[in-house]
């Protein structure tokens, strides 16, 4: 009878919470500046520490574990496995606290058996045609504009994960070369906007900062090096999304911290894809697609 009970109330929970977070605008949850502010504040100081880290010989982030495991890592990463690791929001001994919001930071790495760095990097460099590399999640891209390193662009990103969610994003990111082996890239969202009803006639985007908070600000830091035969691909994200009411915590803040690790994989195992010949396929962009 208890063990019914207890069922009952986790299913009733659970109800509670997805109403919450499907209704609009009664689920919607405010952006705040010192939220925002907070957040610029962590990703600044991680900026600085990543253009530091780029320049050092351990230049992977498996190349700063204990020797130990970092032989175990490239074993896993030449057998084909994506390594991923949660970091936290720690810059140089200091923890970032962001008041209004949580932080999802995740590294991953994967492996191109007979990739050549140049190929890699343009091919992430290929905006336009990141709606087939990256399907499903990625629904629409664009390169808007190109000054050299520095790019302008417009990703679409849907994501079915109990809830669905479709997210308009538009980003910078700058590209460097360190060594002839050696590249990095980061880039930050300068907007993002959920989509009402996407791909319906009556399709409009919330206000921005103004939704449901399934992302709000993405920082992403890349790092690709030719070694062993084959090409490395690190990807680093930080993403800003909405906190959790402490009664639902159990149930939600689940699902919405595994979000964050799962796109991470999938845009490493789709980059492996894509470079080796087998891009998979995906929608067509729409026409007219900002």
């Amino acid at each position: 009878m208890r063990n019914t009970a207890r069922i009952a109330l986790r299913v009733a929970l659970a109800a509670a919470a997805l109403a919450m977070a499907a209704a609009r605008p009664a689920g919607a949850k405010q952006l705040k500046p010192e939220t925002l502010e907070a957040y610029n504040r962590f990703v600044a100081a991680r900026d600085a520490q990543f253009d530091r880290e780029s320049e050092h010989a351990a230049f992977l982030w498996v190349d700063s574990q204990p020797a130990e495991e970092q032989e175990n890592d490239y074993q896993q990463l030449k057998a084909g496995e994506v390594i991923i690791e949660q970091l936290g929001r720690e810059v140089d001994g200091k923890k970032y606290e962001v008041p209004g919001g949580m932080v999802h930071h995740w590294v991953g790495i994967v492996f191109i058996p007979g990739a050549k760095l140049e190929a890699v990097v343009n091919l992430v460099e290929d905006y336009d045609h990141h709606w087939k590399y990256f399907a499903p999640e990625v629904v629409r891209s664009k390169l808007i504009s190109r000054d050299d390193g520095h790019f302008v662009l417009y990703l679409r990103f849907h994501k079915k994960h109990i809830l669905s969610v479709t997210i308009d994003n538009w980003q910078e990111a700058w590209y460097r070369a360190i060594s002839p082996s050696r590249e990095v890239s980061r880039s930050l969202t300068t907007r993002a906007q959920e989509v009402e009803n996407p791909g319906q006639p009556d399709e409009k985007l919330l206000p921005e900062g103004n939704d449901r908070g399934f992302l709000w600000r993405m920082n992403t830091y890349w790092k690709f090096e030719e070694k062993d035969g084959g090409t490395y691909v690190q990807c680093e994200s930080v993403t800003l999304t909405r906190q959790v009411p402490m009664l639902l915590k159990p149930i939600i803040e689940p699902f919405i911290t595994s979000v964050p690790r799962e796109s991470l994989v999938g845009v490493l195992t789709h980059t492996r894809i894509a470079v080796r010949g087998a891009a998979p396929g995906g929608a067509a962009p729409v026409p007219g697609a900002p």
